[in-house]
């Protein structure tokens, strides 16, 4: 599959109509997550054959993507109801198959109400490899980007895929070693944020992003290996 046309297949996909501010809400666009994806998917081969999960999947795109390139089973995880339907939406659209689950990523749930059983489902949860493009904890919720990563490499067993700020990069790639991970940086990509919010002055900016493959250390998948 060539670039253009997974992308041609993304760009009829809906995405936020009206983000909340209080998720950090952006959708990857299709412009990034094709090339990103498709490029990962021919050096690495981590989603064909592969179990995925799309964490803070948003309206899908990164899932769909997935499921696209041929991954065996695919989830996508959200804590909106609304980004869930969008992404509802959008797998039909794509004539893909996705499962939807409604889980917070950035912290334990409470012993009590609707999400009482949600640490019941973390501790279900594992797949082949995690994709996601996840807040970047900037604005309302500060290290919610490490949340994300965190909670990525609890249920991961082979890789990894995040897009983070090239500014942080030094200091993502320390917590992932002190987690036991490798990270390589396999782009750089340009994000072109739109104008989403109130607060937002300009009609968009350019935010220099890294996407990175996480990995767990030779040492430990070996340890692993040979416990199994």
């Amino acid at each position: 599959m060539r670039v253009r046309d997974l992308e041609s297949a993304l760009q009829p996909l809906r995405t936020f109509e009206t983000p909340k501010i209080r998720l950090e809400q952006y959708g990857t666009p299709p412009v990034i997550a094709a090339p990103a994806l498709l490029a990962a998917h021919h050096e690495f081969d981590d989603f064909e054959g592969h179990s995925v999960i799309d964490l803070g999947t948003g309206p899908g795109i990164l899932g769909i993507t997935c499921a696209i390139l041929g991954a065996d089973h695919v989830i996508g995880i959200d804590a909106d109801p609304d980004a869930l339907a969008i992404a509802a939406d959008n797998v039909e659209q794509a004539e893909v198959e996705m499962d939807l689950i409604a889980a917070f990523v950035t912290d334990p749930a409470p012993a009590d109400g609707d999400r009482a059983n949600e640490s019941d489902v973390w501790s279900r949860l594992r797949a082949d490899t995690v994709i996601m493009n996840p807040p970047f904890g900037t604005k309302t919720a500060p290290g919610a980007d490490m949340m994300f990563l965190r909670r990525a490499l609890s249920i991961a067993t082979r890789a990894v895929y995040s897009m983070h700020k090239t500014s942080t990069r030094e200091y993502v790639q320390r917590q992932a070693q002190r987690a036991g991970w490798n990270a390589h940086v396999v782009g750089e990509l340009k994000y072109n944020l739109p104008a989403s919010y109130r607060f937002h002055k300009r009609k968009s900016v350019n935010i220099e992003v890294d996407f990175i493959r996480f990995t767990p250390n030779a040492s430990d998948s070996e340890a692993a290996s040979d416990s199994d």
